[in-house]
């Protein structure tokens, strides 16, 4: 079946008291609008168009999305007018039209698909997506006759006594054959609103004999429609819980649930362990069996099979491969990547830094702007100088170097094959393969010093108590 989306997302928002156009906040990390637009792409949908209102250039900016088609609706008319703005968009196109609301972000593919294979198979002209409320009074009802048929949607505000006693419900999810959008022209408006509802192209369908179905498939919070930050709230929670929930029953260890955040976007192996407060955002991949402690943020970031990131450890934009060690206390920042089997410990610092296999930097360094090579060792305090002021510059260490203990590699520099630098030293030139290069001042002991020093302190303080009696 040839399917096109509009999602709607046209709605100003007044309610959410932000100048932030309603669609562009966010659960879970991202906008509401990214999330159906997420629900549409899983659909496999031929085109995806949304309809948006005065703020769409900020929306359609902030979502940087060039497979979704952008159209303007430069007067708010309500959500018949809204797809009728759509119009020029789906020339040409055929199949069914799938209407979306853009601020649904808890909607689900599944559900959709189940929706659309019933409309197919129903041989309908038009449906409407429809659930059982638990309290339907902010919902529009879904009217049938004795044989079930649907004939209208009724506003809460409009209804009888007995139509508000009804509990299904509009979703305001809606399958249109593409060759009935005429039925579009013919909704009248909306006197009271001076708007266009797009819930009466179902009783205009059904007097005109087309096929019309209600169709009830959906579970109530699936079609929350966030218009408060309350509700943005609300919707935010239950949409960790689902992620949560997916990743436990795909085999991830999840220690405390309610601690634990998963971007939406993130993928999860099968026996990883997330101890409590760990924080996962954006688009990363951590692979099978790693162990994260309590405490660690990792955004955009690819984490390898069997690595293990310690505790309150911070990475960003950055890769871990196989078998490594990173943390506690450490901070990978953007661009860095760290070796298979490699250890970066408490309280180092990379930035766009590539550490090799086996290396090591375990204490207390800052090794910015440097390649790292294989089974190289990093003493303590160890720092590379890449900024003079002006510009960045590399660092390269190669494979086997033990740089020592206090060490400042001044960039550009070059450090050979299994070189040796000695604790203390700044090096500033490059150093030949299997050299030793130290550049600190030879150490001099001076015999009795302290002894000499000691007494002299004490003669100056007995001085001082005399000056201060005599005073008194």
């Amino acid at each position: 079946m040839n399917t096109t989306c509009v999602i709607l997302a046209a709605g100003l928002g007044k309610r959410m008291n932000s100048s932030l156009p309603k669609v562009l906040h966010k659960t879970c990390g991202i906008p509401m609008l990214q999330s159906v637009i997420d629900t549409a792409r899983k659909l496999k949908c031929g085109k995806i168009v949304v309809v948006t209102g005065r703020h769409g250039d900020l929306i359609e900016k902030t979502l940087a999305t060039p497979d979704v088609t952008y159209v303007l609706q430069k007067e708010p008319k309500g959500t018949g007018h809204a797809l009728l703005c759509a119009r020029e968009a789906l020339h040409g196109l055929h199949g069914v039209l799938l209407v979306l609301n853009g601020d649904t972000p808890l909607v689900n593919a599944e559900t959709i698909k189940k929706f659309l294979k019933q409309h197919a198979g129903n041989k309908s002209g038009v449906s409407v997506l429809s659930f059982i409320a638990e309290n339907p009074d902010d919902y529009g009802r879904i009217v049938r006759d004795a044989s079930g048929q649907v004939l209208a949607i009724v506003e809460q505000k409009d209804a009888d006594a007995s139509q508000r006693g009804i509990r299904e419900v509009n979703s305001g999810v809606y399958a249109i054959n593409q060759d009935l959008l005429h039925l579009l022209d013919d909704i009248q408006i909306n006197r009271k609103k001076g708007e266009y509802y797009l819930t009466d192209i179902i009783a205009l369908s059904a007097r005109k004999g087309i096929k019309t179905t209600a169709l009830c498939v959906g579970i109530e919070r699936e079609f929350m429609g966030v218009n408060t930050k309350q509700e943005l709230y609300r919707a935010s929670r239950i949409m960790e819980k689902s992620i949560i929930e997916k990743w436990i029953e795909k085999g991830v260890n999840i220690l405390d649930a309610g601690s634990v955040f998963i971007h939406p976007h993130a993928v999860i192996g099968p026996e990883t362990t997330l101890y409590p407060n760990v924080y996962i955002d954006g688009a990363t991949r951590i692979g099978r069996g790693v162990t994260i402690y309590p405490n660690v943020r990792i955004s955009q970031s690819r984490i390898s099979d069997r690595a293990v990131i310690k505790d309150s450890t911070v990475i960003e934009e950055s890769v871990v491969k196989a078998g490594a060690t990173v943390g506690p206390f450490a901070h990978l920042r953007p661009g860095s990547e760290v070796g298979a089997d490699a250890k970066i410990g408490n309280f180092v610092e990379l930035k766009k830094a590539v550490i090799g296999t086996g290396a090591k930097a375990s204490h207390l360094s800052y090794l910015g702007d440097a390649r790292i090579g294989k089974g190289v060792n990093i003493g303590a305090g160890t720092i590379t100088c890449n900024y003079d002021g002006r510009k960045k510059s590399l660092t390269v260490v190669e494979e086997g170097v033990f740089v020592g203990s206090d060490s400042q590699l001044v960039a550009p520099v070059r450090i050979g094959r299994g070189a040796y630098i000695g604790a203390g030293s700044t090096i500033t030139k490059d150093v030949p393969p299997h050299a030793l290069a130290v550049s600190r001042v030879e150490q001099r002991n001076i015999k009795d010093w302290a002894k000499k020093r000691r007494a002299q302190n004490e003669r100056e303080a007995k001085a001082k108590r005399k000056e201060n009696k005599a005073k008194r």
